[in-house]
């Protein structure tokens, strides 16, 4: 056998590429992961906000006060009322890399998109993009092709009111199955509301508009929550804090650069939260644990500072930097500190009705922390030895903490009922991304529970230790928390019960976006040409009329009646998650008490009305029976 020989490394073996194929050879370092859509953080959700924070600048910097945006069938069109680009740039601005106003700060201040990249990204990413200006009654326009120019106009005369409109269509062979989920996009919407007082953004005709910044925002997050106190709401130059604490479990915030939304944080969010532990402890004189000052917290920060230097492209972490570079002296944590020391303290001495509230909420949880540390101690001692030889976990090579990992976002972790189901999984799955954790039949209804079933039930700790959750989300090690049960009665109700452990507990999880449904095929439907999959039954009826004559059906009421080589088409490239989402109207306590309290009546009329019976379902069956052959 002849030795194969070593791939040389010569002058042939470099390359240049130009922007658009390094922008489609590695669409991660632009837009983060990829993904169907499912998850707030998928690339489409990304090329909507690149296009987004070109027009949310011009707005700061004040020009036009509305922008339209419509999506129909997947065609995302965004229109703005600013200057518009200048008609002699309007190919160079969305197709030449490093091209833009934003690097001359007289033109742009204090903006968010500074690297000449963004609407770039989402050209080279599109299967098709228009860009049209409007200045003082011209116009100019151009399209494109996954970044290639097709056509572009000479100047024309025009009606429209300044601004820029941009549509595009994102590329289905780089967003595989892609969907766009309202949810998502109003909340990224009302985002950009709140950091822009008195803008109106119109999304499908549906008109979002904020006169009241984070305090709006706060409000919106914390309608019918059993809040201690009014929330806390103070501005400054460049910059605007807001903050409360209720009953809930666990810390919630949000951050803010720039009117960009740092859903992961960075040295902003450290700082605001660092300077509210030193300032209750100041302001009390009493040496408060941090753990006990942030819990329940609900908090918002928001800064504005001249060229932020971010973590990537994406920019949803923000970096160390300074205020501004002419004040190299005052870092972004001495502003915030000094901030909140001074307004915040203010406050307080102002306030003794909010003073006394939250002293009671701050001593609330330290009594409630040295209730549990006994429990937590005798539990994390469990937890350690499980963990030398835990059947329960099979782990995977990567961690969303991984920071250096480029897949790190894809992590997953599937909770799977019963061995058969995880023994399936686990021969399928993706070692490096993904893990298995495996429950032994149906877990505790933690519905109304205190914490410290968390650590006295034995499953629910060792799940709690293998997210890594349980001193807060910065160390969670999955960015995508699967729940993974059978379509049946049985893995319903174990579905709920996850759900119920996760909102009551560690509700951030869900806020964050993290907590997913696997969908699995409930169908096979097959001759001994062709194979489907059919996760409903109208697809279930589409591929008997395809295939046609008597195609055997499979139904699958098991994750473990299925193959692991069949698994490893539908937690692939091509899987298919349904996100579990809180609407802004939901409120934890009547979800869970509708669902998981005792018999209440509205449950009981609503089953009693929406039951359905063998004979309809039989009724509503479309498909003859002699046509079918069940297996």
């Amino acid at each position: 056998m002849a030795e194969e020989k070593e791939p040389q490394y010569n002058e042939d073996s470099i390359r240049s590429l130009d922007w658009k194929e390094h922008i489609r050879l590695r669409p991660g370092m632009y837009i983060g992961k990829l993904g169907d859509g499912a998850s707030a953080d998928d690339g489409i959700y990304v090329l909507l906000k690149e296009v987004m924070d070109n027009c949310i600048d011009e707005y700061a910097m004040g020009h036009g006060k509305s922008i339209s945006i419509v999506i129909d069938d997947g065609t995302v069109t965004v229109r703005d009322y600013g200057r518009g680009i200048p008609l002699g740039k309007v190919v160079d601005v969305v197709s030449k890399i490093n091209t833009g106003a934003k690097y001359d700060s007289k033109a742009f201040q204090k903006s968010v998109g500074l690297n000449g990249v963004g609407t770039k990204a989402v050209n080279a990413l599109s299967s098709f993009f228009r860009v049209q200006a409007f200045r003082e009654g011209q116009s100019a326009w151009a399209e494109f092709n996954v970044g290639v120019l097709q056509e572009e106009s000479k100047l024309e005369v025009s009606s429209e009111k300044n601004g820029t409109l941009i549509e595009f269509v994102p590329d289905s062979t780089v967003f595989k199955n892609y969907h766009y989920i309202p949810q998502y996009i109003e909340s990224m919407i009302w985002n950009y509301c709140y950091l822009n007082a008195g803008l109106t953004i119109s999304f499908n005709r549906k008109k979002f508009i904020s006169q009241n910044g984070l305090l709006d925002l706060l409000l919106r997050k914390t309608e019918e929550a059993n809040l201690r106190y009014p929330i806390v709401h103070l501005k400054g130059a460049d910059i605007e804090m807001a903050l409360t604490h209720s009953n809930q479990y666990g810390e919630e915030y949000s951050s803010f650069v720039n009117g960009q939304n740092t859903t992961q944080g960075g040295t902003h969010l450290s700082a605001f939260k660092e300077a509210i532990v030193k300032t209750v402890r100041d302001h009390y004189g009493k040496d408060y644990a941090a753990e006990d000052i942030r819990a329940s917290i609900i908090g918002a920060i928001s800064i504005r500072v001249q060229e932020p230097v971010f973590e990537s492209q994406t920019k949803t972490k923000l970096g160390s930097i300074t205020i501004s570079p002419e004040d190299n002296a005052q870092t972004v944590r001495t502003f915030i500190n000094d901030f909140v020391k001074e307004k915040f303290d203010n406050f307080l001495h102002m306030n003794p009705e909010t003073k006394d509230a939250l002293k009671k909420r701050i001593e609330q949880s330290e009594r409630e922390r040295k209730e549990l540390a006994g429990v937590k101690k005798l539990a994390n001692e469990r937890a350690k030895k499980a963990s030398l030889h835990n059947k329960k976990l099979r782990d995977c090579k990567y961690h969303l903490t991984d920071v250096k990992y480029e897949d790190r976002l894809n992590t997953t972790l599937f909770i799977t009922e019963g061995d058969s189901a995880s023994g399936s999984i686990t021969k399928a799955r993706s070692p490096e991304t993904q893990a298995v954790f495996s429950l032994r039949g149906k877990p505790l209804n933690c519905f109304g529970l205190s914490k410290k079933v968390v650590y006295e039930n034995e499953e629910f700790n060792l799940l709690q230790h293998a997210l890594n959750i349980e001193d807060g989300m910065d160390g969670l090690r999955y960015s995508q928390v699967v729940i993974a049960t059978d379509a049946d009665v049985d893995g319903s109700h174990i579905r709920l019960l996850l759900l119920t452990f996760f909102l009551q507990f560690f509700p951030d999880v869900v806020r964050g976006g993290h907590l997913y449904i696997l969908q699995t095929p409930l169908f096979r439907v097959r001759n001994k040409k062709e194979t489907f999959y059919c996760y409903s039954d109208d697809e279930k009826q589409k591929a008997i009329r395809k295939l046609g004559g008597k195609p055997e059906i499979t139904r699958f009421k098991g994750l473990g009646e299925i193959s692991p080589h069949e698994f490893e088409g539908f937690i692939g490239k091509d899987i298919r998650l349904d996100p579990v989402i809180l609407e802004k109207e939901s409120s934890i306590a009547k979800i869970l008490g509708y669902f998981m309290g005792k018999n209440t009546p509205e449950r009981q009329k609503f089953i009693i009305e929406n039951l359905k019976v063998e004979k309809d379902i039989v009724e509503e069956d479309l498909i003859p029976k002699e046509n079918l052959e069940i297996v």
